[in-house]
């Protein structure tokens, strides 16, 4: 299960293809979504700048972006996101899922500390960024309960809305996921997966759509009424900032010509 952090690919060209598929007759302005697969934000990005080259390609041709991570190293970007937000496009997703900081580093090794996030989300918010938390992924019978607190800490960090996520365990992971759970929450493994299972119609994922994030059942229900009402208490339940394609322009500065 560690292939996925000892096995990095890197993509090197990254903003030069992107810069190309910007220059493309073909491409149409819309959102452009980093980190919903990878964190952009990995610890080798601080000496690669991959992500810093794809923003300031993205500033310069005036497209907007979204972007989800763990880590507090989007900060070092803010010279790049302020001029974007001011011009609406840009808004930042920190994924912020306890506040217990030994739970956090079990669950998510070598990301940011829930305190390091939430300085984050502070100096995004006080640039002038929009910023939103993923709850995410919210373990039924393990951080669940957490819930009220994270979300009275990302408002007063200066988050603007806020989402949750339940867990997912597809194809091999469930069995990783399970492995980890007994040997860092050996008491409270068969619980937790029984809770999961009953969110999930008595498995531990599900594909279906419209359930995949959501989960279903008595306990999921109650994960996102629980959610709803203090979002609302805070004001995070607040739709997330609309971005602008109409300002985009081909490389070059050359404003693109708008078919709608």
């Amino acid at each position: 299960g560690l292939e996925f952090e000892s096995k990095i690919m890197v993509k090197k060209r990254a903003p030069e293809l992107l810069l190309k598929e910007f220059s493309s007759h073909k491409w149409k302005p819309q959102l452009l979504a980093f980190g919903g697969v990878t964190d952009p934000y990995q610890p080798v990005e601080r000496k690669l700048e991959i992500m810093r080259q794809c923003l300031q390609v993205c500033l310069e041709v005036r497209n907007p972006i979204g972007l989800v991570t763990k880590n507090r190293l989007v900060t070092r970007d803010i010279d790049v996101l302020s001029p974007m937000a001011e011009r609406r496009l840009a808004q930042v997703f920190l994924s912020i899922n306890s506040l217990d900081t030994e739970l956090a580093r079990k669950m998510e090794p070598r990301t940011s500390s829930p305190r390091d996030r939430l300085r984050a989300i502070e100096k995004l918010a006080n640039a002038g960024v929009p910023v939103g938390v993923l709850v995410a992924p919210i373990v039924p019978g393990l951080n669940d309960h957490e819930i009220p607190a994270v979300l009275k800490a990302v408002y007063q960090a200066g988050a603007s809305f806020a989402s949750p996520i339940l867990l997912r365990l597809p194809y091999g992971v469930k069995d990783l996921f399970v492995d980890w759970l007994k040997r860092e929450y050996p008491t409270k493994a068969d619980r937790v997966a029984s809770r999961i299972r009953e969110t999930r119609k008595g498995k531990l994922d599900s594909a279906v759509f419209g359930e995949r994030m959501r989960g279903t059942g008595i306990f999921a229900d109650q994960i996102h009424q629980m959610f709803k009402v203090n979002a609302k208490r805070y004001g995070l339940d607040k739709s997330m900032v609309p971005l602008d394609v109409s300002i985009f322009r081909k490389p070059g500065g050359t404003q693109m010509e708008m078919a709608f």
